[in-house]
């Protein structure tokens, strides 16, 4: 990448949407790997006026980025259910 792209920002793409579960934001955020994607998320939420983050990475992986994507929204629902704001 040249010098000029990284100061104006070329390349990088816009941050998808997030999935909105039990006012949580879940950003799936799947990792690519030689086998395959790895399951990870960021998972935000506002409380009292500050924004907190956590981020979800498991050892679990599968083969397609979609597959992964699906997963890790699953996942960080799955944490959401279990520990709520704890996950903070």
């Amino acid at each position: 990448m040249s010098i000029l792209s990284r100061l104006f920002g070329g390349g990088s793409a816009p941050e998808p949407e997030p999935e909105i579960y039990k006012d949580f934001r879940i950003f799936p955020a799947p990792v690519k790997e030689a086998g395959g994607y790895r399951i990870a998320a960021r998972i935000e939420k506002d409380v009292a006026g500050e924004t907190r983050v956590h981020q979800l990475l498991r050892a679990d992986t599968v083969q397609g980025e979609e597959e992964a994507v699906a997963f890790s929204i699953r996942k960080a629902r799955q944490v959401i259910d279990e520990q709520g704001d704890a996950i903070f």
